[in-house]
């Protein structure tokens, strides 16, 4: 056998156990196959896109207070006492009590939103209703609307687990006081009024009864 044919063969052999051992090293490959990832990418990519940070803010109080003020601080120990009170909820609540309550106030009725006031609010309400009809003086008022509901202040009592939150109101409504003879002795039927009240909002924290109580009132 000449020289040239061995080399051809020698080649042949080299390149045949060169093909085998890329064989057992890479395997092989039937169509398309997505490549595997590093496990750190794929745990990367398999996490949720927004992520809770355990001890994080809580939004529903930080979007209405400061965070680390004492207003927060009691709003959480509220939230520690009632897993189920929720600001904004509270919030939402606390406009509709408002127009119900001071329509009631303003028409002298008060027997119907009795159950969300303290006994001290209902009284001093209802000195006043009574003055008013002891004057002859009748009050007309149409709510027109709310410009601003936001958070005063919180405080929170451990010992009897009474939270307070006080709410500062912008409420716009066309008012006005009439005499026995029905003349307008106050207000206007044109204008719109716009009346400032800060209302404190009363309950104990954990027990069955969900429904706060107006407790105190001012400007």
């Amino acid at each position: 056998m000449n020289s040239p044919i061995i080399q051809l063969l020698v080649l042949a052999g080299i390149a045949i156990f060169l093909i085998l051992r890329l064989r057992g090293v890479l395997g092989t490959r039937e169509g398309f196959e997505k490549p595997s990832l590093p496990a750190q990418t794929e745990k990367r990519r398999s996490r949720p896109e927004f992520e809770v940070i355990e001890g994080g803010p809580d939004r529903d109080i930080t979007d209405h207070v400061p965070e680390g003020s004492d207003t927060a601080k009691a709003l959480y120990a509220m939230k520690a006492a009632d897993s189920s009170f929720n600001l904004s909820e509270f919030l939402q609540g606390a406009r509709g009590a408002y127009e119900m309550i001071l329509m009631a106030f303003e028409n002298g009725d008060l027997e119907s939103v009795k159950p969300f006031l303290s006994d001290d609010v209902h009284e001093a309400f209802a000195e006043v209703v009574a003055a008013r009809e002891r004057e002859g003086l009748k009050v007309e008022a149409t709510f027109v609307g709310l410009g601003e509901v936001a958070v005063r202040d919180a405080s929170f009592d451990a010992d009897t687990r009474e939270g307070e939150i006080a709410v500062r109101f912008t409420g716009e409504l066309t008012y006005v006081v009439r005499n026995a003879a029905g003349e307008i002795v106050e207000g206007s039927t044109s204008e719109i009024k716009r009346q400032r009240d800060v209302w404190t909002f009363g309950r104990v924290m954990g027990t069955d009864d969900p429904n706060w109580k107006l407790v105190a009132t001012g400007e």
